[in-house]
């Protein structure tokens, strides 16, 4: 099977510029592409994680990616599917961020690969470069005003508005295609849907540049946008955005995510975001269809995208806490799957080790006075580290003490706390 068959099989191609041509382009030569990822956060999210493991597709395919991380366009900012002006950054902010996100991107895609090893590049080079007067001579006279309000990026902002800035960022992203086309033989740009606009303005430039020369075959692929059957916005939860941060988003976190993905999304996602064959996933989708109450699929889900974006370790630390929080069995846990495990409970700081049980509930907020406290107690609804405690008198002692950092409370069946001791 050839990448555009696997990717269109995966629902992976939304729109490509010439379909035939390129399936013959990518099957009778080792191709270059490219993706371009902004620097406008200090890391990637799930939702970056589609362009970056297509250009991952195409290496395993034998053909060669360039991670072009956005240093010079970012510094700008895309219009594209928003409604609203970017706040600009500094440049140092820019470049740290962009340093990041290279960090992360790396760890995707295989740099040691031979002849097809993917290479990273960072378009500040070739824009910074450039004065105004080249920009506009040089490059600019090949784009029509009308060409490019007839943009969607470009026509969706006109009534709300839309600066000189943001308006010129196509023209930017044109000029690093034809820039990757001239240095690198870079003949393929992918991106999101909302990037089609962006990657035809490239391949005009393409086209207009080399006028009069041999003409250059290229072409333009994107990726449909992705979306959940209940409506809510992908990559997303009540505590934000799902990072490839491990500092922003904890490996259980991120675990946690995929686990939980609907029913009647986790074979969509099995073919966007995995790797594993189209037999495998169309047996976890029997499970999902035979047996969903197992989550067969889901857990096969988080431990391929756990184990992809941070490592076996990580996949394994994560199950571990997974499995002590539905067995109960906290004390099993180290001082740092605590911390990932419970890093969104509320949390009380105690000067004191060895605090009586009655008065740590009042004054972590967990019981609302030594009364109640008691009853909770008495009532066998309070338990430290997992285990159920009835001892009115009971003090907190080493071994409720994790590490001799933290202890877990739990009263009732889902309320838990997290105390540190300090």
């Amino acid at each position: 099977m050839d990448i555009l068959t696997d990717l269109e099989k995966r629902g992976l191609v939304n729109q490509i510029t010439d379909e035939e041509g390129l399936r013959k382009h990518l099957n009778e030569k080792q191709v270059t592409l490219y993706c371009g990822f902004d620097p406008t956060g200090d890391s990637l999210h799930i939702g970056h994680l589609v362009p970056a493991l297509l250009l991952k597709r195409f290496q395993e395919a034998g053909h060669r990616p360039i991670a072009l991380v956005g240093g010079g366009t970012g510094m700008i900012g895309d219009p594209s599917g928003r409604s609203t002006e970017r706040q600009l950054n500094s440049a140092e902010v820019v470049l740290g961020y962009s340093e990041k996100l290279s960090q992360q991107l790396a760890k995707l895609l295989d740099f040691d690969k031979g002849e097809n090893a993917a290479v990273a590049r960072n378009n500040h080079e070739w824009l910074s470069q450039m004065t105004i007067i080249d920009f506009l001579r040089d490059t600019g006279k090949h784009f029509g005003i009308n060409y490019m309000l007839a943009k969607d990026s470009v026509e969706s902002r006109i009534e709300s508005g839309i600066s000189f800035t943001e308006f010129s960022y196509m023209i930017l992203q044109a000029l690093d295609f034809q820039q990757l086309n001239e240095k690198e033989n870079c003949t393929l740009q992918i991106g999101g849907s909302d990037q089609w606009g962006n990657i035809t303005a490239g391949l005009e430039y393409i086209r207009r540049s080399s006028a009069g020369e041999q003409e250059t075959e290229a072409f333009g692929l994107t990726m449909p946008l992705i979306t959940k059957a209940d409506g809510s916005k992908f990559g997303k939860t009540a505590g934000g955005a799902i990072w490839l941060d491990p500092e922003k988003t904890t490996p259980y976190e991120f675990y946690q995510f995929w686990i939980n993905a609907d029913d009647r999304d986790v074979v969509k996602f099995l073919k966007y975001f995995t790797f594993l064959s189209h037999d495998e996933i169309a047996d976890l989708e029997k499970e999902v269809e035979s047996q969903p109450e197992k989550r067969v699929a889901q857990r096969r889900l988080a431990e391929e995208m756990t184990r992809l974006v941070h490592d076996e370790d990580a996949l394994k630390q994560a199950e571990r806490i997974s499995e002590a929080l539905f067995s109960g069995d906290i004390k099993s846990l180290s001082g740092a799957e605590i911390e990932q495990g419970f890093k969104d409970v509320p949390a009380y700081h105690s000067e004191e080790k060895e605090p009586a049980l009655v008065e740590l509930l009042v004054a972590a907020g967990i019981s609302s006075s030594k009364r109640q406290a008691r009853e909770d107690i008495k009532n066998g609804a309070v338990y430290i580290n997992g285990e159920r405690n009835q001892e009115l008198s009971h003090t907190i002692n080493k071994t409720d003490r994790i590490e001799d950092k933290f202890t877990i409370i739990r009263r009732g069946k889902k309320k838990y706390f997290l105390i540190r001791y300090v």
